[in-house]
């Protein structure tokens, strides 16, 4: 298996995470599936993925002390391998897993993926629990000094020991059974324990050994970018920011991350800038609420991720999207990007604007994105020779939120952007 051509393009899809926190289940997963393939399917949108602690029982019934309760009970089979709780996933039950979840999204039209955390659980190493395809067990396999600072599930492997690679093989043998699409791993992207490099290559090696095609997802960022290679070698998706939540100077940090990740945007290979937190997000966390962003800066997001081709990853509760919100993700002119465009570059930022500039893989058209960074209404002027356009012919700019048409006929244009707002113009030649 090829792992890229398995992601041609950026992933498109819904995660549980921001409006749930730990504690979605089979009903609220069915319900934003359904509202996906009704209302978003055609333009492109297609996983669902269920996010943290989908094996935890009581998740989300002590939140005011622990976001992840420490050894409480999940539930498991007798090779130490997670399954979804009953509780929560009432078809799970009998050993089916998640096998009939996924069916059910399938028949939808769409994919479906789980997020897991790097390592083995640490109750099975405690109760020294059997491993597939081994006879190691689960306690001569895990490093007691690899575990997650933030969760306390789990416990890193050894990577060279003997059981460690089985085990990984068989958590993916039971996700292929499954029928899972995208495997979100978690603890393991910014490297921050020393085996975290190495269990990426045994993540890669067992979905190979799965035979099933997977996206594999890696959190939490940011990347490291030394390591480029690494990630673009060993999965589809590498986190380039920690939890990225609706914040004005976490988003204006997004163009410095981006600036930085630009030349490693490749088939099967996406710098990620993480969910979009669109909507209504926050009720797990015990804060529902409608997204802090302001309409331009939701655009400016949109418009980012797009360009940059970002995977996109809703947050948002899909079922309680007002009319506006479903309009932004379902604009098929932008979404394009997603699709057929590359090259993207960031042609200059200061403090005050950004402007970034990419091509169209099948048309002669262009894709320039022109960002308002201040407090301030601005008319930004650019300068289309730094382009490296024929500044001898004339060009139409069509913006693509608002349909308004520009003709530039020489050097230079000028446009008035909105407060944390930006313009997105497809530019072909008049």
């Amino acid at each position: 298996m090829n792992k890229n051509k398995f992601a041609p393009t950026p992933p498109m899809g819904w995660n549980s995470y921001d409006y749930y926190d730990t504690t979605v289940n089979e009903e609220q997963i069915k319900a934003n599936a359904d509202f996906m393939a009704a209302h978003m399917k055609e333009f492109g949108w297609e996983y669902i993925v269920v996010d943290i602690q989908w094996y935890a029982y009581d998740a989300g019934s002590q939140r005011d002390r622990y976001q992840y309760i420490p050894f409480w009970k999940v539930e498991l089979d007798e090779y130490s391998r997670l399954l979804p709780c009953p509780d929560r996933f009432p078809s799970s039950v009998n050993g089916k897993g998640f096998k009939p979840l996924a069916d059910y999204i399938h028949s939808l039209g769409l994919k479906f993926g789980i997020h897991i955390m790097r390592g083995i659980p640490r109750i099975a190493a405690h109760n020294h629990m059997k491993i597939l395809g081994s006879d190691k067990t689960a306690n001569e396999i895990a490093n007691p000094n690899s575990i997650c600072w933030w969760n306390p599930d789990m416990y890193g492997l050894e990577p060279d020991r003997e059981g460690a690679q089985e085990y990984y093989n068989s958590i993916f043998e039971l996700y292929a059974q499954w029928g899972v699409d995208f495997i979100k791993c978690d603890d393991i992207c910014r490297h921050d324990m020393p085996s975290a490099e190495k269990e990426t290559e045994m993540l890669q090696k067992a979905i190979q050994n799965s035979g099933r095609p997977m996206v594999l997802s890696l959190s939490p960022g940011p990347a490291l970018i030394n390591k480029a290679w690494h990630y673009e070698k060993y999965a589809n998706m590498w986190r380039i920011t920690d939890d990225f939540w609706d914040s004005w100077p976490l988003l204006l940090n997004m163009f410095e991350r981006c600036e930085l990740w630009q030349n490693h945007v490749s088939e099967g290979c996406y710098p990620d800038c993480d969910m979009l937190p669109l909507g209504y997000v926050g009720k797990g966390f015990g804060n529902e609420r409608y997204t802090r962003f302001t309409k331009d800066e939701q655009i400016t997001m949109m418009t980012l991720w797009s360009i940059f081709r970002s995977p996109l990853m809703l947050g948002a509760e899909l079922t309680k999207l007002d009319q506006w919100t479903l309009d932004l993700i379902t604009n098929k002119r932008v979404l394009r990007l997603i699709s057929h465009s590359a090259g993207a570059k960031q042609i200059m930022r200061d403090k005050e604007q950004a402007i970034w500039f990419s091509k169209d893989t099948e048309e002669e058209a262009y894709y320039l994105a022109v960002f308002n960074l201040s407090d301030q209404e601005r008319a930004i002027k650019v300068d289309l020779q730094e382009l490296d356009l024929d500044c001898s012919k004339s060009y139409k700019l069509d913006e693509l939120w608002t349909n308004e048409i520009l003709e530039a006929n020489d050097r230079y244009i000028e446009v008035n952007v909105p407060v944390h707002g930006a313009k997105l113009y497809k530019v072909t030649i008049n």
